[in-house]
């Protein structure tokens, strides 16, 4: 049986990166709006649970920033895998300004009783007004993340996302990629365990200097109907195909923490 008290520091180290989001969104959002995530726990009905911190503001439209730490007999994706725990920390933002794009990231640790592994990374999507010099930045931030662990991570985990945000029936990506990886285990736990922090403590610098750049853009109602019409097929991919929405519910997860990702308003 996986005892979940083995992965504490683990834990820990998600919930002080799931704050230090938070910290930043908040700064960005600034104190004139008054918007403050609201943390809300639940619990999972064979063990563990999460909090749910959404923030619904002036700069972000829609914030979330959820961590999760849950564990069961048996294993959702694969019953004879026996018992599990799985945690993570798990974000996504909706930026009220058309001109700053959406960002998703997301790192995981699952543990069964035959093996365990490392998944995450992150990718960026514009709502309909990609710009070079950001999507450049943000794959140099990937690189330099990535680069001291092994420099083929990055052409590894950037063309994984290439494939993994793929929207089939629009036949293209869903943005301008990122990094991901899942079921990560190279045969070293430490040195993978190392990788995956790193990802999550080289987050932010990675998003925020492209969001301080463009939260304050003017647009136009046109800008607007163009960024929620793009806002429907990201919509689409996360109730189609991301494997965390599948997993969620597949194990008796929290509706509300694994609807967190959808859009506040959309177009189709």
């Amino acid at each position: 049986m996986v005892n979940p008290r083995n992965y504490n520091e683990i834990v820990q180290f998600l919930k002080k990166f799931r704050d230090e989001v938070i910290q930043g969104f908040e700064l960005l959002e600034g104190h004139e709006s008054g918007a403050r995530f609201e943390r809300k726990n639940w619990d999972h009905k064979t063990g563990g649970g999460g909090e749910i911190s959404v923030l619904r503001g002036q700069v972000f439209e829609k914030a979330a920033v959820n961590w999760s730490g849950v564990w069961g007999d048996r294993f959702p994706m694969n019953d004879s895998a026996g018992s599990y725990f799985a945690t993570g920390v798990s974000l996504i933002t909706h930026m009220s300004n058309p001109f700053a794009p959406t960002v998703h990231m997301n790192i995981r640790l699952i543990v069964t009783d035959e093996k365990r592994w490392v998944g995450g990374g992150f990718d960026l999507t514009p709502m309909g007004f990609p710009f070079a010099e950001d999507t450049e930045y943000f794959h140099d931030q990937a690189k330099k993340i990535l680069n001291p662990h092994g420099v083929h991570l990055y052409s590894e985990f950037s063309k994984n996302a290439a494939e993994y945000f793929y929207i089939p029936h629009w036949k293209r990506e869903r943005g301008v990629g990122g990094i991901f990886f899942d079921h990560f285990e190279s045969g070293d736990f430490e040195k993978d365990l190392a990788m995956w922090k790193s990802v999550g403590s080289g987050f932010l610098e990675s998003v925020m200097p492209i969001y301080r750049r463009r939260v304050h853009t003017p647009f136009t109602a046109e800008d607007r109907f163009r960024q929620l019409e793009m806002r429907g097929q990201y919509a689409e991919f996360n109730l189609l195909y991301d494997r965390g929405t599948q997993f969620g519910f597949r194990s008796g997860g929290n509706p509300e923490a694994i609807l967190c990702s959808l859009p506040p308003l959309a177009k189709w």
